[in-house]
């Protein structure tokens, strides 16, 4: 079992076995999250999906505050180390690497990618996590992909952190589909009503979830959930 915390957007904390893993931390900008504290916030890791300032705009402040190491693919590591993030890691599509959590693959993401300042944030991915207590699949910002189904051939998915606001992402119906490639009935929602681009009909999308035979979790963000 792993702890889930939402901190909006895209952002979510996961907790394994003591060590806290934060995914693309847009906390500080987003006026939805204004009761979080961003410095109270605790991260042994920060994995960035890609280089849009919706999913790093907290990555530098936190990383060097927890003195965490920042994993996300080379052009996206070395912007960081050259703004003094000392602790990084570089990866790129296709490669794993094993960390004191379990293993981190980055896969493959169809989206842009470029970083706040202009500079390339090279090719977008996704994580699949593999710890001693089960796997998950983080997908950051993508449309669906065939390539998804490789995610299930090779791993056993617990459940999928999905977009679900459309327009710049995939929206509620491929995100099923997705969940069908990847094997895994429980869909963790984010990168949705963030913005007026992405808002998207809360009450539908539980239903179509339900009537495909799985579950939609929605959480409100501050709020953590056992998985």
């Amino acid at each position: 079992m792993i702890e889930l915390t939402y901190f909006g957007h895209s952002s979510y904390l996961v907790k394994i076995n003591g060590t806290k893993i934060l995914f693309d931390p847009f906390i500080s900008p987003n006026p939805k999250a204004s009761k979080i504290d961003v410095s109270s916030i605790k991260a042994d890791y920060v994995l960035l999906s890609h280089g849009h300032e919706d999913h790093v705009a907290d990555a530098e402040s936190i990383t060097k505050a927890n003195n965490a190491m920042l994993v996300s693919n080379y052009e996206i590591a070395v912007w960081f180390a050259q703004k003094g993030v000392e602790k990084h890691h570089p990866m790129n599509i296709g490669g794993s690497k094993k960390f004191d959590f379990g293993k981190v693959k980055y896969v493959n993401a169809i989206h842009s990618s470029t970083l706040p300042d202009g500079s390339s944030g090279g090719n977008p991915g996704g994580f699949v996590v593999k710890h001693q207590a089960g796997c998950f699949y983080y997908a950051g910002d993508t449309a669906l992909t065939y390539d998804m189904k490789l995610i299930g051939e090779e791993f056993k998915i617990d459940f999928a952190i999905l977009p679900i606001g459309d327009n710049f992402t995939m929206d509620i119906h491929d995100a099923i589909k997705a969940a069908d490639f990847v094997g895994t009935k429980k869909i963790v929602g984010m990168h949705y009503d963030t913005f007026p681009y992405i808002e998207i009909d809360l009450e539908a999308a539980k239903k179509a979830v339900s009537e495909a035979g799985k579950e939609l979790i929605l959480l409100n963000i501050g709020d953590s959930i056992t998985l």
